[in-house]
């Protein structure tokens, strides 16, 4: 096996657009998807209250974001893909959820929807520096 020459190091300005880039991406997961729907609905037979998003929302803004973090890992490496994605998604999250909470509970929901982040964002680099590695060692064989 032939050792590989390292990797210069990234410019300090191209490593700060591959963040930026990378933080973009993923706070347009949450507005384009989830961020601008507020509205609850109520069911007229049942009384029960629903939202404020659909399935459908849901679903593509995950899958969204598993691109970015696909993206983000080529771009930035798996820890700082997922520390990245993770604090990104979150900050938009309580961009628009704090102001409009009067209960004080906000917080809590930061604090889950930034771990439900860093765990899935966290699968998806392994899954995708597994990817990455397996196929460097395919190249080499």
């Amino acid at each position: 096996m032939t050792p590989t020459p390292t990797r210069p190091a990234a410019r300090p300005g191209r490593a700060a657009a591959r963040y930026a880039l990378v933080a973009v991406l993923t706070a347009a997961c949450w507005f384009a998807w989830l961020g601008w729907d507020t509205q609850y609905r109520t069911d007229p037979v049942t009384g029960d209250v629903t939202g404020p998003y659909e399935a459908w929302q849901v679903v593509g803004c995950v899958v969204s974001l598993v691109v970015v973090t696909v993206l983000a890992v080529r771009a930035l490496g798996g820890r700082r893909a997922v520390a990245t994605v993770t604090v990104t998604f979150t900050a938009a999250w309580v961009a628009t959820q704090a102001p409009r909470d009067e209960s004080g509970l906000w917080l809590v929901g930061a604090l889950l929807v930034l771990l439900g982040t860093a765990a899935g964002a966290g699968v998806v680099a392994l899954v995708a520096g597994a990817g990455r590695r397996r196929r460097a060692r395919a190249a080499r064989a």
